[in-house]
C-alpha cells in the first residue's frame, strides 16, 4: 500500500469518528423542540388555575418563575425528554401529596428509575439556593410590629421568633429510643426563626426528637459552621419558656399565665403586668406556629416520616422552607397563607403547640435580659392602665 492509500485510510477513519461524536454528542442531545411533556404535564400547565394550584401547590407566575431561577442559575436543564417544569412538577407532587413513586410514575409515564433521578436532583438544586432564600432581614422595625400600637414600641427592637419544629422521622430501630419525642413519636427536632412577614430566615433540621429546644439552640450558637445570622447589637428574638431568656433572646415570665386562650372572655383579662407582657408576646410569637402551619399543609409529607434515607429527610425540610419563601415573595395573596390566617381568626381556640412544653423550663436568665423583660412590661402596663382610665 502507499502513501497516498494511507492517506486516505486515516482520513476515512478521521471522518468516521467525527460522524460518531456528531450523532452520539450532538443529534442525540434533547433541544428546545424535541423535549416532550408528559400528556400529565400538559393537562396540568393548560388547565385551569384551581387544577394547577392543586397539584403543583403554587400559583402558575410563581411556578414558572421558579423554573426560570433553577434555569438561569444552571442548577437544573432539560435532559433525556424531561423539561424542567416537568422535573419540578414531579417533585412538587411528591412532596405536596405525599405520593409514591409508583403512583408517580403512573401519573407522568416515566420510569421508577427516572422519578428517582429527577427527584433527588430537584432536591440538591433547590437546597443549593438556601443560603440566598433563607436570609435575615434588615434590622429595622418590622411594619408589623410599628403598625400595632399593641406591639409598638414595646417590641420595636424584636427582628423575629424563633421556635423548634417537629418533623415525624423514619429513622432505624436503633436510633428510634433517642429520637422520641415527648409525644412518644420519633422526629427530627429542626429549629427554626422567621420574620413577621412569615418568611424563614433560618433552618437547622436533623436533630433527635428528644433534644430539648434550648440544647438545639445552644448547639447552633456554639458552632460557627452553622452560619446562624449574627443577632445585631440591641435587637432580640422572641422565644418561648423552653429558652433562655438572655441576650439576643427573649421569653415570657415563667409562672404566668402565657397561652392566648387562657386571656379569652370578659373575666380573664391581664391582671398584671406580667400577664399584659406575656399575653401579647404570646399573640406576637403566634407567627412562627401560622408560618409551620402553612408549610406542612403545603407540603403534607411533612407531616408523616416519609420512607427516605435520614438526610434526605432533613434536606426535604429545608427544601420546603426554600419553596415556601419563594412563594411569600412571589405571591402576597397565595391562598394557602389567606386560608390559614382566617382559619386562626375563626377558631376559637389556639394554634395547636404540641412542643411548647412549660414543664421543662430553662431557669437561666441574665440581669441584662431580665432588665429588658421588666422594663417593657412596666411600661406597656403603665400605658394600659392610662387608657383604661381615660375610657
Amino acid at each position: 500500500m502507499d502513501d497516498y492509500d494511507l492517506e486516505l485510510d486515516e482520513m476515512e477513519l478521521v471522518a468516521a469518528a467525527a460522524g460518531y461524536f456528531y450523532y452520539n454528542h450532538i443529534c442525540k442531545q434533547p433541544s428546545e423542540s424535541s423535549v416532550i411533556r408528559s400528556e400529565f404535564m400538559d393537562e396540568v400547565l393548560n388547565g385551569n388555575d384551581d387544577l394547577f394550584r392543586e397539584m403543583l401547590r403554587m400559583d402558575k407566575h410563581v411556578f414558572f418563575k421558579f423554573c426560570e431561577i433553577l434555569r438561569q442559575k444552571e442548577l437544573l436543564r432539560d435532559s433525556a425528554g424531561v423539561r424542567i417544569d416537568e422535573q419540578l412538577a414531579i417533585f412538587l407532587n411528591i412532596i405536596g401529596h405525599n405520593e409514591r413513586n409508583r403512583v408517580i410514575q403512573e401519573r407522568f409515564q416515566h420510569s421508577g428509575e427516572t422519578i428517582s433521578r429527577h427527584f433527588n436532583n430537584v432536591l440538591k438544586a433547590i437546597k443549593s439556593l438556601s443560603r440566598e432564600f433563607l436570609q435575615p432581614r434588615q434590622a429595622t422595625t418590622p411594619p408589623e410590629i410599628l403598625n400595632n400600637t399593641r406591639f409598638y414600641p414595646y417590641f420595636k427592637d424584636c427582628i423575629g421568633v424563633i421556635d423548634g419544629l417537629h418533623i415525624p422521622a423514619h429513622v432505624l430501630a436503633k436510633d428510634q429510643s433517642r429520637f422520641r419525642n415527648r409525644n412518644g413519636v420519633p422526629s427530627q427536632n429542626v429549629l427554626v426563626a422567621c420574620t413577621f412577614d412569615q418568611q424563614f430566615i433560618f433552618v437547622y433540621p436533623g436533630w433527635e426528637g428528644s433534644a430539648a429546644d434550648s440544647r438545639v439552640l445552644r448547639a447552633v450558637l456554639n458552632d460557627p459552621d452553622q452560619n446562624f445570622p449574627q443577632i445585631p447589637e440591641g435587637k432580640y428574638y422572641l422565644v418561648d419558656a423552653g429558652y433562655m431568656n438572655t441576650v439576643g433572646f427573649l421569653s415570657p415570665y415563667q409562672g404566668v399565665r402565657y397561652q392566648l386562650h387562657e386571656f379569652r372572655g370578659a373575666n380573664q383579662q391581664p391582671r398584671t403586668a406580667k400577664e399584659l407582657f406575656n399575653h401579647r408576646h404570646s399573640s406576637l410569637r403566634s407567627i412562627i406556629q401560622r408560618s409551620f402551619d402553612v408549610l406542612k399543609e403545603r407540603f403534607p409529607i411533612l407531616k408523616l416520616a416519609p420512607q427516605y434515607a435520614f438526610h434526605i429527610q432533613r434536606d426535604l425540610v429545608i427544601a420546603a422552607c426554600v419553596i415556601h419563601n419563594h412563594i411569600r415573595r412571589e405571591e402576597r395573596n397565595d391562598w394557602l397563607f389567606n386560608s390559614v390566617r382566617q382559619r386562626m381568626v375563626n377558631e376559637s381556640q389556639d394554634p395547636d403547640q404540641p412542643e411548647m412544653d412549660f414543664g421543662a423550663t430553662v431557669q437561666v436568665h441574665d440581669e441584662f435580659a431580665s432588665f429588658l423583660q421588666d422594663s417593657i412590661a412596666s411600661t406597656m402596663w403603665n400605658d394600659f392602665v392610662h387608657e383604661w382610665e381615660e375610657w
